[in-house]
């Protein structure tokens, strides 16, 4: 029982120790795997590819996914608390980066073929190895409550907006402002401060309006900045500490 007990604690500093010898080239190896994967997926939406570059990428893909397979299950198998790590972040990015191939392994349809998208998650794969990255992370948690409570307010202030400029303009522009949910593409450009220019309001009463949207915008915008800039620094400070 030692032996098998001793080794997954030597797996386990492999997979998730990168301050070891062992560990470092673990997270290299992964990380060069995921570019390389990346750049794969992306050479493939190419148009007018040769049968032989085809092949290659195909094997490029298999062999990528195969150790990316044994990657997760170690994973699974080091963990403390292995549903844990199932559904935590990580887990579920490290799973989704190897389930398209499976699905599309194991059921020859063609609707399955939107779960190919599902390979642009790997790129997230490269927080686990990324310290600056991995900050975000850190502070994403941090911040959740704060941003959470802004989401609801913003979506308050869509869903105003939106009722504002249809009552103002829903009688002379009833082609585009038609309803509170046609209304909402404007709100959410306007509150945004992105302006694309395509829907504009035509009346006094809209005019004024969209003025006072504008401005709270432009609040609206630097809140998140803000929320994320003092979690980040929070972040550093936890990993300063340890």
């Amino acid at each position: 029982m030692a032996k098998p007990k001793l080794m997954k604690e030597k797996l386990r500093t492999i997979v998730e120790n990168n301050t070891t010898k062992w560990g470092k080239l673990f997270d290299y190896v992964i990380q060069v795997l995921i570019l390389v994967s990346l750049v794969s997926f992306s050479i493939e939406t190419l148009p007018n590819n040769s049968a032989a570059t085809i092949q290659i990428l195909m094997w490029i893909e298999i062999s990528c996914i195969a150790i990316f397979s044994i990657e997760y299950l170690l994973r699974v198998y080091v963990a403390k608390k292995p549903l844990q790590y199932i559904f935590s972040f990580y887990g579920i990015v490290d799973l989704l980066a190897i389930l398209p191939f499976y699905l599309r392994a194991t059921f020859d349809l063609r609707a399955l073929r939107v779960f190919r998208i599902f390979r642009i998650f790997r790129a997230l794969k490269l927080i686990r190895y990324n310290k600056a990255l991995h900050r975000f992370h850190v502070a994403a948690r941090i911040a959740k409550e704060e941003m959470v409570l802004f989401f609801i307010v913003a979506g308050i202030l869509m869903f105003l907006s939106s009722a504002g400029i249809y009552f103002f303009e829903g009688d002379v522009q009833p082609e585009i402002f038609s309803s509170i949910f046609h209304s909402f593409w404007w709100a959410i450009v306007t509150l945004t401060t992105v302006g694309y220019g395509d829907i504009v309001p035509i009346t006094v009463g809209g005019k004024i309006f969209t003025f006072f949207v504008l401005i709270i915008g432009v609040g609206i915008v630097t809140v998140p900045a803000g929320l994320v800039a003092t979690a980040l620094a929070k972040a550093r400070k936890i990993e300063d500490k340890g």
